[in-house]
């Protein structure tokens, strides 16, 4: 049973992922990464 919950959840999680880069939220998640990263250091 609990191999079956796991793969379950790792397909999903895939399958999320997938649709993520698909519709281009690797880009915005850079971004918003970037910006906080400046921010910290003090330049943005």
């Amino acid at each position: 049973m609990k191999y079956r919950i796991r793969t379950l959840l790792f397909t999903v999680s895939i399958l999320f992922i997938a649709a993520g880069i698909y519709r281009g939220e690797v880009q915005k998640v850079l971004i918003k990464a970037i910006n906080i990263c400046l921010e910290c250091i003090g330049i943005g």
